[in-house]
């Protein structure tokens, strides 16, 4: 089991997350974040040889729709009510342009 968070290990997270805690905050965070490292310690603690890395929990199947090209908007009629066309493209004003 890892002791308890130091308030000054708190805050330093705190800051490199860019969080502004109250002092309760500071001491809620400072449970919360060591029940996370136990955590961390328990699975430290377990054979874990052979077991292939997974980006997720449970088989994800079919998660994204093939990739077919398909027939898409002309050109023409995409542009059609585009304030200022350029080249066949949107025209964008460029940076540090004032918008108008």
């Amino acid at each position: 089991m890892v002791a308890m968070l130091e308030r000054e290990t708190v805050d330093h997270v705190a800051r490199l997350a860019r969080l502004a805690l109250s002092d309760a905050e500071t001491d809620v965070m400072a449970v919360e974040l060591s029940k996370i490292l136990d955590h961390i310690e328990a699975i430290r603690t377990l054979d874990l040889d052979g077991v292939e890395p997974t980006s997720h929990v449970i088989d994800v199947v079919n998660a994204l729709r093939a990739d077919v090209p398909h027939h898409s908007l002309p050109r023409e009629l995409a542009l059609a009510s585009a304030p200022d066309p350029v080249d066949g493209g949107f025209g964008v004003p460029s940076p540090g342009a004032s918008a108008q």
